[in-house]
Formats: C-alpha cells, structure tokens, sequence
C-alpha cells in the first residue's frame, strides 16, 4: 500500500534512524521474471528475518519490498527490544487457556527467545545497530506497581534467565529522574536498538547468503497454486513458497488480513544530543522506559544521546498535524529539565494491531503463509515468528501450528468501519488511565 501524506513518501521518513542510517547503498528493483524455492512479500522485520532464517538453512529466498527495505513499522518505531510471544512475557494462565499446559510453555519459551534471536544475529554477522541491554518498566500509582511486582514473581517462578529487581523512591530516581512515578521494576534481558540498521544488516547477511532483495518493487496480485506467483508491476516470481508480511501497510492485496489488522499510527520525536548533565537529570542509563497506561508514553537515550520520545497512538486513519507539537508539552511533563531542548526530528507510521493482540501466523493457502499484527510490540517477535515459519517450511511445524492454531476474528464493522469504532474503544481506555481506574 503506497502511501503520500504529510508523513509518508516513497522514501524513507525525516527519522532519527533514517538519517543516522550505516548502509546507504539500496537494493535492486526487480524488472524481470524470477523463480526461486521461497518468495517472501513486505521488506521489514518479518519478511528480512524469514529471509535469513530460511538462507541459512539453504533456500534459494527473494524479498519483494515496494518501497525501502525497513520503511514501515520496522524503521519507525521506538527501538525497544521487548521479549513477550503472543501474551505478556510471564502470564502463563493465559498463555496456558490460549495453548494449552505444553503449547504455553512452549509460548513461554519463544518469548525469551525471540530477543536471543536478534543477539545472536548481531554477534554472528557484526551488525553495527547499538544494541544495549537494560529496561524499565515504570509505575505511576500502587495498583501499577503491585502488578509489576506480581509480574516480576511471576518471572522468578519461570527461572527467568535475567536478573530483574522491583525499584521504588529515591532508588527509582537512579533510574528515571521524573516525579511522574513511583517506582519501576528493571529487566535486563530486554534493552534498545538502532532498528533500521538492524534489519538492513540482516538485509546484507541475508543477500551474503544468497537471497535476493528488490525493493521499490510493489506486489499487485498472488496467484494461488502448486506454484504461487507473486506478480509485480515490473516482473514476477514464482516460487515453492510465499510469506506475506506488511503489517500495517498491506491495504486490501490480502483482503483476509485486511479486515483482522487494523493500521494505528504511532509518532516519535527526537531532540537535539544531550549534554551529559542533560541525561543524568532525565534517564542516566538512557534504558528504554515504559510506564503503564493504554495511552503510554515510551522513551530512551539513542547511542548519539539524543531523547528518543513516543507517546502518541492514533486509531482514527488521521495523523496530527505536528507530531512535534502533541509529543513535546508530554515529554517536559515527564522531564520538565528538557524544556527549551530543540527537536531535531519528528516521524510516525503504522503499526498492525489485531483484535486479541496476539501475533497472526498462519495459512492462506497451502504453500502460502502470512505472519503479521503485532501491535506495537514487534521487533522482537517478529524475529520469532519467522523463525517458525522458516521451521514449517522446512518440514517441521511442530511450534508453527501452535500460533497457527490461534482463531483471529475481524474487526467488528469490517476494513471500513473498523477504525472509527476501534478508535471510540481506546478512547474509553484513555478515559480510564485519566481517572486512575
């Protein structure tokens, strides 16, 4: 789905990341016939890592992107890498209602996993992203933090491999130096990245094995069949095997997704660098932080020491006018030090979220699959889901046909009436983070 407004272009947006971007080089656009074992459709997170999963285990692999490699939701949003597949990383009641006792531990499993995924690779192809690991979750009143505090037991239970402490008062202060909370509760297993130059270094280890990356190459039609056919506007490939990926920019080429994932746009900004005296006035770590309402505000320190600051998520269809305008009164309410502070980029795209909340895996077709809706929370999950995809394929869909089994309704009033009426559901939740309920 091509996209022109205020904040969108063919290009990539007037992002922190996109302008601190390692590889400026481009892909290919695809301007001819193709026939390869796996074609995978939509160049972000879940299509790139398909792609290196699959090249690694020695598939012939392409990846068909319309506009740049990692110009959607993957190189838009707060670069927090979050672990958690499916439902909250330690809920194992739901997990085990939603996959039953072994298909939740296994759920359970992917969680911790999906973040070891991304370590890995950055370790094994020397991936120059900023990987830093250490997270805050923060509280802003008791019945926040007493569920923080429930979680973090939860995650004792689990053997959890990462220390994780509950921190309240003037220890939270260390930490996060705003008069908005009450305490917090720290994970070291989660942290931050530079998340467009992670995937389009797994775009070049990828392409290092041999897959082949068109971008600017937008798809208008899959023919179903023993041979799938991705058609594009210059050029076709045919294949084994299709995934499709986009999230929230597939629009109506798969019109089963199209009425299961709703585009909510999210918006970020980023200040100027930071003097030191800055940083250690708002959050000395710089760790990603997140406090707990539906209508969040989420932030970090970027390894150039600029404020990376979201806190704004739309439902209607309709961006703001200014990004820099709504997020900045909320990011001197949060850190009243960084008034005055200029604001060098402001930026904001779509996010899929589907109507449970759990990642969608599945079929649409017998050799083509999907993986899509993550709701905000993607880039480590992503990493898992195609990894179980990359397993199907390969013949063994053991924890594949978990997700898979997963039912995901429409959206009530269907792709048109979808986004007002989800719109006017979160308002309520806003309402109640207002109140404190």
């Amino acid at each position: 789905m091509r996209l022109n407004d205020h904040i969108h272009s063919n290009e990539y947006p007037n992002s922190y990341y996109a302008a601190t971007r390692n590889d400026r080089g481009g892909f290919s656009v695809l301007e001819n016939d193709e026939t390869v074992d796996v074609c995978i459709v939509g160049g972000g997170f879940s299509g790139i890592a398909t792609a290196l999963h699959l090249s690694e285990r020695g598939f012939k692999v392409a990846v068909v992107e319309q506009n740049k490699i990692g110009w959607g939701a993957t190189g838009r949003n707060g670069g927090h890498i979050i672990g958690g597949y499916a439902h909250s990383l330690w809920d194992h009641q739901k997990m085990v209602k939603s996959f039953g006792e072994e298909g939740g531990k296994a759920v359970w499993d992917m969680s911790v996993e999906c973040v070891e995924i991304i370590k890995d690779w950055v370790s094994k192809y020397n991936i120059d992203c900023d990987m830093e690991f250490g997270y805050i979750d923060v509280a802003m009143n008791n019945k926040e933090l007493d569920g923080l505090k429930r979680d973090n037991d939860k995650l004792a239970d689990k053997d959890y491999a990462y220390e994780t402490r509950i921190v309240e008062g003037d220890e939270l202060k260390q930490y996060v130096k705003s008069d908005q909370y009450i305490g917090g509760r720290i994970n070291m297993g989660w942290g931050q990245i530079h998340v467009l130059n992670l995937v389009l270094g797994e775009a070049r280890a990828a392409e290092g094995l041999g897959a082949k990356i068109f971008e600017d190459t937008a798809v208008t039609d899959i023919i179903h069949g023993h041979k799938p056919k991705v058609i594009t506007e210059k050029g076709t490939i045919t294949a084994d095997h299709v995934v499709v990926t986009g999230n929230g920019y597939l629009g109506n080429l798969i019109p089963h997704l199209a009425s299961r994932v709703l585009p909510a746009g999210s918006y970020i900004i980023g200040t100027e660098p930071l003097s030191d005296e800055q940083i250690a006035a708002t959050i000395p770590y710089g760790w990603p932080t997140c406090d707990q309402r539906w209508a969040l505000d989420y932030y970090r320190i970027s390894a150039d020491k600029r404020m990376i600051f979201g806190g704004l998520a739309t439902y209607s269809g309709r961006h703001p006018n200014s990004i820099k305008s709504v997020l900045e009164p909320k990011m001197h309410k949060v850190f009243p030090t960084l008034k005055g502070v200029k604001i060098d980029y402001e930026w904001g795209g779509y996010m899929g979220i589907g109507l449970n909340r759990i990642p969608m895996v599945g079929h649409l077709s017998e050799n083509v699959y999907y993986a899509t809706g993550y709701g905000g929370h993607g880039v480590a999950p992503t990493h898992m889901s195609a990894k179980l995809i990359s397993e199907a394929i390969s013949g063994n869909s053991t924890r594949y046909d978990i997700l898979a089994s997963v039912k995901h309704m429409p959206f009530p009033g269907g792709r048109y009436l979808m986004q007002p009426a989800y719109a006017i559901g979160m308002a309520y939740y806003r309402m109640r983070d207002a109140l404190g309920w």
